[in-house]
């Protein structure tokens, strides 16, 4: 492992000191796993190209029961989270 040296405020420490307490762990190691977090996070965010190739191959795979949504797609989604909402 390479040693490295962080600053944090002092409530990033302390909250950091309490969870390292509950879960019985490092400082150190809890770093270590938001460290890792935000590489996999990063690694997973697509760029604009591949989430538009992606759009287009999910465009017209699914059925929403409405024939006309396209030119009502604002009521359309407004009865989904007014629905939505109720539950």
């Amino acid at each position: 492992m390479i040693r490295t040296q962080i600053q944090l405020t002092e409530e990033q420490d302390r909250r950091l000191e309490q969870l390292a307490a509950a879960r019985r762990v490092s400082k150190a190691e809890l770093v270590r796993q938001a460290v890792d977090l935000l590489l996999e996070r990063n690694a997973l965010e697509r760029s604009p190209e591949e989430l538009r190739r992606r759009a287009l191959a999910l465009a017209g795979r699914f059925r929403s029961g409405y024939h006309d949504t396209a030119e009502r797609h604002d009521e359309v989604l407004a009865e989904i989270y007014a629905h939505d909402n109720v539950r």
